[in-house]
């Protein structure tokens, strides 16, 4: 079996500095940081937004790529906003490809839905290299930390989540079970790049 990613994220209030700080007080490290840039579309005849599937093309330096998640089901998406979704993601050339991926979608008869921006920093412990942490601070949107794990165990995986979180100080934090693109539409942040 493959593995999946067991993740939660949480809107944290205050600013991203005071997570960063809060994280380097605890001995995580800081392993990556860079803008992304997310385009979301959904299918004409399907309305991505009501079965929370993904589908968009990402982009940030060096880096493109193309992803689909499943949609949400009971099976996925716990009550406690743990979600567990195998990705389907298909590497492109560069990050020239990925505007010829956003023409290629809507000339399929995909429908734009969203643009997400964000600056994302990962995190990890060096005694838990399987848990990532991912502070984003998404334009027009607000700062979130979500924390990742990769397992072929999904409920050790889903314990393991929530220790980390106490540990973070996090469970006081609301849990934000819906994707940046629904976050960024409700919160009318959304700008069409084309």
């Amino acid at each position: 079996m493959s593995p999946v990613e067991v993740e939660r994220k949480r809107e944290l209030e205050g600013s991203a500095a005071e997570a960063r700080a809060r994280l380097a007080e605890l001995g995580y490290r800081e392993t990556s940081s860079f803008t992304e840039v997310d385009s979301y579309f959904s299918r004409p005849d399907v309305d991505f937004l009501e079965t929370v599937e993904c589908l968009r093309v990402r982009h940030r330096d060096g880096f493109a790529e193309i992803t689909y998640k499943p949609a949400s089901t009971a099976d996925n998406h716990s009550h406690d906003g743990v979600i567990t979704k195998r990705e389907t993601n298909v590497l492109l050339q560069d990050t020239d490809q990925a505007d010829h991926a956003d023409l290629l979608l809507r000339s399929l008869g995909m429908v734009f839905l969203a643009r997400v921006e964000k600056s994302r920093t990962s995190y990890r412990h060096p005694e838990h290299d399987d848990i990532t942490l991912v502070l984003d601070e998404v334009a027009g949107t607000g700062v979130f930390l979500e924390t990742e794990i990769i397992s072929h165990d999904t409920d050790t995986a889903a314990t393991q989540l929530r220790k980390v979180e106490d540990e973070l100080g996090l469970s006081a934090y609301p849990v934000v079970s819906l994707p940046y693109r629904d976050l960024v539409l409700q919160r009318g942040a959304m700008a069409d790049h084309h």
